[in-house]
C-alpha cells in the first residue's frame, strides 16, 4: 500500500522505517493500518508542522495520527467495548494484564482466552498472553482510566496541577514526579502493601492523564511489563520521556531495572529517565534523587 502512495505522491518518505512504527502501534491489524494512512493523507497533513510530506510520513506523524485514532468513535472500539461489558470476566482479565502486570499462558482450550482471541483482543507471544496490539493496549487503558476519573482525588489532582508542568510547550517530568509525590504519600500514605501493589500504576496514569491530556499521549512497553515493574513512555509534542514504574524488590532488583532503563534511554537517544519506585520497605526515604549511571542520569521518586 505504501509503495502504490509513494509511487503516486513521490512524498520521499522511509517506506521501511514507516512501515516499521505503523506496525509497531498495529501489529498488522488492517483497520487500524489503513485508518492510520487515511489520517494522515487527509487530516494530519493540515496540522502545523506536518503539511511538508518529509514532516508528515514520519514518526511524529503517525505518533499524531494515533493520537486522533484513539480520541475518536468508530466501529471497532464501539463493538471492542461492547464485547467487555457483554463479558465481565473478559473485562476483568484484560485489566489485571495492564494494570496488575499479571501474565498468563496461552491457551486455545481456555474458553475466556479462546473467545478474547476469537474477538480480536489477544494474541499468543511465544506461549504467553498478550493484547493484539499496542492501540488496543492504550485504548483499553484510557478506557479503564476514563471509568474512575469521576470523583477520583489523584485525577482531581493532576487536573489542578496540570498548568505548572508546561513550560515552552515542554513537559517537566521532573517536577511532575516531585509533585506526585507529595500528593501520593498524603492520599495514599496509610493503605496497606497489596492495595498499592494492586492500583499503584493505575493512581500514577490517574495522574498523569488529565496532564498529558489532549496534547501529549502515553504507551505501557508491552514486552517489560510484570508484577514488579513497567515502562511508560510519554510522547508530549514529539518529545518522549521514558518513565519507569516499579515496585520495590531489593537493591539486585533495582540494579537490573536501571539496566532495561539505559537501553530505553539510548533507544529513544535521551540523557535522563525516571524511575517511580513503589517501596514498602519501612526504612523507605520518600522523596527524589538523582543518580548518574554510564553517563545516563536516571532520576528516582520513592513513595
Amino acid at each position: 500500500m505504501l509503495k502504490e502512495y509513494e509511487a503516486d505522491h513521490h512524498t520521499g518518505m522511509d517506506m521501511e522505517a514507516v512501515s516499521r512504527e505503523i506496525y509497531d502501534y498495529t501489529g498488522g491489524y488492517p483497520y487500524l493500518v489503513s485508518r492510520i494512512c487515511q489520517l494522515l493523507d487527509t487530516k494530519i497533513c493540515n496540522m502545523k508542522g506536518f503539511e511538508e510530506p518529509s514532516k508528515l510520513w514520519t514518526e511524529e506523524g503517525i505518533a499524531q495520527a494515533v493520537k486522533v485514532l484513539l480520541n475518536e468513535s468508530n466501529t471497532l472500539f464501539d463493538d471492542l467495548r461492547k464485547k467487555m461489558e457483554d463479558y465481565p470476566d473478559l473485562r476483568k482479565l484484560l485489566s489485571e494484564m495492564l494494570f496488575q502486570g499479571s501474565t498468563f499462558p496461552y491457551n486455545r482450550y481456555s474458553v475466556l482466552i479462546d473467545m478474547g482471541t476469537m474477538f480480536g483482543f489477544f494474541k499468543d507471544n511465544n506461549g504467553t498472553l498478550m493484547v493484539a496490539n499496542r492501540i488496543f493496549e492504550t485504548w483499553m487503558y484510557n478506557l479503564f482510566l476514563s471509568d474512575e476519573m469521576v470523583g477520583n482525588v489523584v485525577y482531581q489532582v493532576g487536573l489542578q496541577d496540570k498548568n505548572i508542568f508546561i513550560k515552552d510547550d515542554r513537559l517537566n517530568m521532573l517536577a511532575v514526579l516531585e509533585k506526585f509525590v507529595k500528593h501520593f504519600s498524603e492520599i495514599y500514605g496509610e493503605n496497606d502493601t497489596k492495595f498499592i501493589e494492586e492500583n499503584g500504576r493505575k493512581i500514577f496514569l490517574l495522574y498523569l492523564k488529565p496532564i498529558i491530556n489532549g496534547v501529549g499521549n502515553y504507551y505501557v512497553e508491552a514486552r517489560t511489563r510484570d508484577k514488579k515493574r513497567t515502562d511508560i513512555i510519554v510522547d508530549y509534542r514529539g518529545e518522549q520521556q521514558v518513565i519507569e514504574l516499579k515496585i520495590w524488590h531489593g537493591d539486585e532488583y533495582n540494579k537490573r531495572g536501571e539496566k532495561q532503563l539505559l537501553e530505553y534511554l539510548d533507544y529513544y537517544k535521551k540523557d535522563t529517565g525516571y524511575l517511580l519506585s513503589f517501596n514498602f520497605n519501612k526504612k523507605k526515604q520518600v522523596g527524589i534523587k538523582s543518580i548518574t549511571v554510564q553517563g545516563k542520569k536516571i532520576v528516582e521518586a520513592v513513595v
